[in-house]
């Protein structure tokens, strides 16, 4: 399981992941996000996180808090990507300015209320996520550099 704010790197280092270990990658945006940016409803989302986890194997890249106690019961390793809040900025706004296309149906848009939940994630969101990640039994990773990052991805291939 992959986890850490947008423009963290969640897709790229969950995309090496998948591949290095030959597991089904499920980002989860493509599975929350429905045409036109509408949102499922809790009850939906809920019982589609409940059948995606069913499965024996999987790699999840994304954060949803109200889900990730679910999937936490499931998964035995997290890649937390803590990395800084102007990284993450910066690297969403290149992503936008690239025309980054890969949940279908959902033009890319950035919104003001988007980058100021990124500016905002070490502060509301990092203390929530590390208090799940207290309670979870198995191995977290946390990685707040791309240097980490690198590091970590050339140690699983040794």
């Amino acid at each position: 399981m992959v986890i850490g704010s947008s423009g963290s790197g969640k897709s790229t280092i969950s995309r090496k992941l998948a591949k290095r270990y030959r597991l089904p990658l499920v980002h989860l945006d493509h599975h929350f996000w429905q045409p036109g940016w509408v949102q499922p409803s809790d009850e939906q989302w809920r019982r589609q996180v409940g059948d995606l986890i069913a499965e024996e194997h999987w790699l999840h890249d994304g954060n949803y808090s109200n889900t990730m106690a679910l999937r936490l019961q499931r998964a035995d390793l997290v890649v937390f990507l803590d990395m800084s809040r102007s990284r993450c900025v910066w690297r969403v706004l290149v992503r936008y300015m690239l025309g980054r296309q890969d949940i279908p149906g959902c033009g890319d848009r950035i919104q003001w209320r988007f980058l100021r939940y990124i500016w905002q994630f070490p502060r509301r969101s990092r203390p929530r996520v590390l208090d799940r990640l207290t309670a979870f039994d198995g191995e977290v990773v946390r990685l707040r550099r791309p240097r980490e990052v690198q590091r970590f991805l050339a140690e699983l291939d040794k």
